[in-house]
């Protein structure tokens, strides 16, 4: 998500009405489906990452699936969970041709957050929902619901939003000095794109025995 739905937890300063609200005035609120911005940071996101297929994926804050339906084409299993019960309603409906390898269902990002292992998380636009303090204890929970080879990738909007608890750069800082080993990023004037895995590890080029 861009710049304003999806996952959250009690501890943020913003009120779960504020997600339900933006779903009651419009089915696509961010316009997930039709900005280029959009598309362009799907693109970007499903390029940094550095397997071409995943096992078991979970993207929490999943909105209304539009990066679901793709992330389902790269996975064997996909969890979606979104706090907006509408916008679960219309991920269900994007993904259902995924058939039962995808689950879409309601969940608060900390509160609801699966006791699963997972060989991708994605983490597009949920975190600077969080208070600082709320997102370092997320923090520490992720080593533990990564497989040994798995990865997490965060995405975040840069510009200034007054009425979020932290900037996306805050969030990217704080990531960097998280317990997960920075495997990469990217960054521009809009978005901030950091990858970890669970530990360090030979790079695509040398798994592929491109180089020593």
């Amino acid at each position: 998500m861009t710049t304003g739905a999806g996952g959250a937890s009690p501890t943020r300063s913003m009120s779960d009405t504020y997600f339900h609200d933006m779903y009651a005035g419009s089915d696509d609120p961010w316009g997930f489906a039709e900005r280029f911005y959009e598309r362009r940071k799907y693109a970007l996101t499903l390029a940094s990452l550095s397997a071409e297929h995943y096992p078991h994926v979970f993207e929490p804050g999943c909105s209304i699936g539009v990066l679901s339906d793709q992330l389902a084409r790269r996975s064997d299993r996909l969890l979606c969970t979104d706090l907006s019960p509408r916008a679960v309603e219309l991920a269900t409906r994007r993904l259902a041709h995924h058939g039962d390898r995808v689950r879409v269902q309601i969940g608060d990002l900390l509160t609801d957050w699966p006791d699963e292992e997972f060989d991708l998380i994605v983490l597009s636009e949920v975190l600077y929902y969080l208070d600082p303090d709320a997102l370092d204890g997320l923090l520490e929970r992720l080593p533990a619901s990564l497989s040994s080879g798995g990865e997490m990738i965060a995405v975040h909007w840069r510009h200034e939003v007054a009425e979020y608890p932290q900037s996306g750069d805050d969030v990217h800082d704080r990531l960097r000095h998280g317990p997960l080993h920075h495997a990469g990023g990217y960054r521009d004037a809009d978005l901030r794109l950091d990858v970890f895995t669970a530990r360090a590890g030979p790079s695509v080029a040398q798994r592929e025995n491109l180089v020593p």
